[in-house]
């Protein structure tokens, strides 16, 4: 078995399982998956083979080389992947099928051989086609949008790049592509961003302890979003909303969400639980209606598999979360596990 260290990244689509390995620098394919069967995954990025898990493969950064993956995506024919610490998005146009396979496109860098936040350095301002610690991707199968979580912003682009710094489109949470400002308005610290079956996006902003959800993501350039949940307006950002224990409105380092049905499940890293909605709030600072990872709204039990026997709900620090027909996967990272959960 290929063991996990800190996974912080977790896609499924199309009999399709790919998660990021990200304290080893890696990624995880499996094809034709099920939980129900112990498998080993067919591909491995990132390193040339199964057993490598430096950064960049313990070299300089090339188009088989990761260095902190993060968020991924896929729809079961390509891959996109976060490779947060090198400041670029990876594509590949068809899903890999071998070990230590190269990227086709680079997003965020003018090559392969480039890893430098915002292209030159910390003291660049961002432009349209640079990253700075880009953690979150996500795809309709014909758009691209990037968490590009140093630079404050989520950036759009109308087609997923085909060729190798592409400029975005549009930005969210600036007002220009050369801005990075913070306003309690905008996300904080934008670290993943997620689009629903019909036409919602969420951004979860971790420093803010919040999730901001716009009902139609073509106003998410124009306008702040329509509903908050873990806060109770853009100006408060306390964890647990300064509560000693949290209760089922509150957040506490979030770093995920994903839409279902007509709800979303929200990744409550900081209180080791899974938070569900099952349907959009109407209002900010909506109490969740359902948990996963803890026995009640109240309690937070940061136990992690090496202190204690663990209860059979118990989770610590979950990174991300997808749905997949009727389940829900969850990146159980303190753990070093992907947990599955039927609805």
């Amino acid at each position: 078995m290929k063991l996990l260290l800190a996974p912080r990244g977790v896609a499924a689509a199309g009999g399709v399982l790919v998660v990021s390995d990200t304290g080893q620098n890696r990624v995880f394919i499996w094809k034709n998956f099920s939980y129900r069967e112990e498998k080993e995954p067919e591909v491995v990025l990132g390193q040339d083979d199964f057993l490598g898990t430096s950064r960049n493969t313990g070299k300089q950064v090339t188009a088989r080389s990761l260095q902190y993956p993060s968020g991924v995506w896929t729809d079961g024919q390509r891959l996109i992947v976060a490779d947060a610490w090198n400041h670029r998005v990876l594509i590949w146009l068809q899903l890999p099928t071998e070990n230590g396979q190269p990227a086709d496109v680079v997003v965020g860098q003018p090559d392969m051989e480039s890893n430098l936040p915002n292209i030159t350095g910390l003291s660049t301002p961002p432009t349209a086609q640079s990253l700075y610690w880009c953690y979150g991707v996500v795809s309709d199968g014909q758009s691209l949008w990037i968490a590009d979580t140093g630079n404050r912003r989520v950036l759009y682009y109308a087609n997923i790049p085909t060729t190798h710094f592409a400029a975005a489109d549009q930005v969210i949470g600036q007002l220009n592509m050369n801005e990075r400002e913070s306003d309690s308005r905008n996300a904080i610290w934008p670290y993943s961003v997620k689009l629903s079956a019909g036409n919602a996006l969420a951004i979860t902003d971790t420093q803010y302890y919040r999730v901001l959800i716009w009902k139609d993501k073509t106003t998410a350039f124009t306008q702040p979003a329509d509903i908050i949940i873990g806060q109770e307006d853009f100006e408060h950002n306390g964890q647990n909303q300064y509560q000693l224990l949290p209760a089922a409105h509150t957040l506490n380092w979030c770093y995920d969400c994903c839409f279902y049905q007509q709800g979303i499940w929200v990744a409550d890293t900081g209180n080791s639980r899974v938070l569900y909605w099952p349907v959009l709030p109407e209002a900010n600072n909506a109490p969740a209606e359902k948990l996963v990872g803890q026995l009640n709204f109240s309690t937070n039990g940061e136990s992690s598999l090496s202190l204690k026997t663990p209860l059979v709900n118990e989770m610590y620090w979950p990174f991300s979360v997808t749905c997949l027909d009727t389940q829900l996967i969850v990146a159980d990272t303190g753990n070093h596990r992907i947990l599955f959960y039927e609805l």
